[in-house]
């Protein structure tokens, strides 16, 4: 069987690693094996981090749309409730860029929710 001395592929595998791991502290960003050990642990919170993002945005967005409910005189709940009731089909993430970007459209959303509530607390 020929000899195998893997000089190039094990170069460029290991040069792939430590320039992940450039910026990383001390031995982290010098050493294969300390490199290799913290690119693994980041790739790890990188990929749980981007599932992360989607519930944080989504939180904010809540957060968003419960001020500007309050400001107008009705809860969270009963305002996408209401819109549900009313055949509002927004999402949340539109939902609090109005809230944010239009106020006195918000407000009309907020007026036909609570015309439904009343509507149908009322029968």
């Amino acid at each position: 069987m020929p000899r195998v001395k893997r000089g190039t592929k094990r170069n460029d595998r290991r040069k792939k690693i430590l320039k992940r791991a450039s910026g990383y502290f001390l031995t982290k960003s010098k050493l294969y094996q300390a490199a290799q050990e913290a690119v693994e642990r980041g790739l790890k919170f990188a990929y749980s981090g981007r599932k992360q993002k989607k519930r944080q945005y989504r939180s904010l967005w809540i957060v968003r749309i419960n001020a500007a409910a309050k400001i107008n005189g009705i809860s969270y709940s009963q305002l996408i409730h209401g819109l549900k009731a009313a055949g509002v089909e927004l999402d949340r993430k539109m939902l609090a860029d109005i809230a944010v970007n239009d106020p006195t459209g918000f407000t009309a959303l907020v007026g036909q929710a609570k015309a439904v509530l009343d509507t149908t607390a009322a029968a």
